[in-house]
Order: C-alpha cells, then structure tokens, then sequence
C-alpha cells in the first residue's frame, strides 16, 4: 500500500513570489496549517502558520511587502508516492516535522502527508477495533 493512500491530494500550493498575506489568507480561507510553496509542479518550500509568527510577525516585517520564499522553509524534506506508512514513518520519525510533501517518480507534487492525519487515521483505526472487541 503506497503512501497516498494516507495522504492528502489536495495540496494547497503558492508561487515562491507570492505576498506573506496572501499566504495567510489562504490558509484560513482552506482551514490549514501550512501551504507548499512550489514552482509549477516542483515542491521548492513549505510556509506554516509557525514560520509566519516567528519570522514575520516577531521581527515586524510588513506581511503585505514579504514574499513568501524569505521566509518559508526552503528545501522541505519531500516523501515518495511509492514508500510505504511504515518507510515514510521511519524517514519522518527524527525530524521534528509534522507536514511533508509528497512527490512522484519525476519530483513533482502529488500530495501532502501530515502526521495528524496518521493519528487521526491510527484514532479511527483503534475505535473500530475497540468495537469488534465489543463485540458491537
């Protein structure tokens, strides 16, 4: 089982040059922690609610005057499509990250894999093992 059947395909991605308040925007506008910051279809960085607090709002830059790439994470750690949960468990489990893009054969994106996703996957996965148990 490849890991996109535990990831999210839809992706919310913003150019590199794109304005700290239009990221902003966006994430609250699709209820998210973090966008990718890609070029066309190549995953260059991810910016999350955190960056935005500690490398804009901290050191008061303007969010409407700062692109997105001087302050986003460049080069994120990028999982295969192929691995498995457990090999992409395994690659993550050091990093002290939560959010990973997602990458084909060709580096280009095709999803995100959060670790709240596994926990709440792993949270339904043990309530119905709770009611076999149950006997429900």
């Amino acid at each position: 089982m490849g890991l996109m059947e535990f990831a999210r395909a839809d992706v919310i991605t913003l150019p590199p040059t794109a304005t700290v308040t239009d990221a902003a925007a966006l994430m609250a506008d699709m209820n998210v922690g973090s966008v990718v910051v890609a070029e066309g279809l190549k995953p260059v960085g991810i910016l999350t609610d955190r960056d935005i607090v500690v490398r804009v709002v901290r050191p008061g830059l303007d969010p409407d005057e700062t692109p997105v790439f001087r302050v986003m994470t460049p080069e994120p750690l990028v999982l295969e499509e192929q691995m498995s949960l457990f090999e992409a468990l395994e690659e993550v489990k050091h990093k002290g990250v939560r959010r990973y893009p997602i990458v084909d054969y060709e580096g280009n994106l095709v999803g995100i894999f959060t670790l709240d996703d596994v926990l709440q996957l792993l949270g339904l996965e043990m309530s119905a093992v709770a009611r076999v148990v149950e006997g429900r």
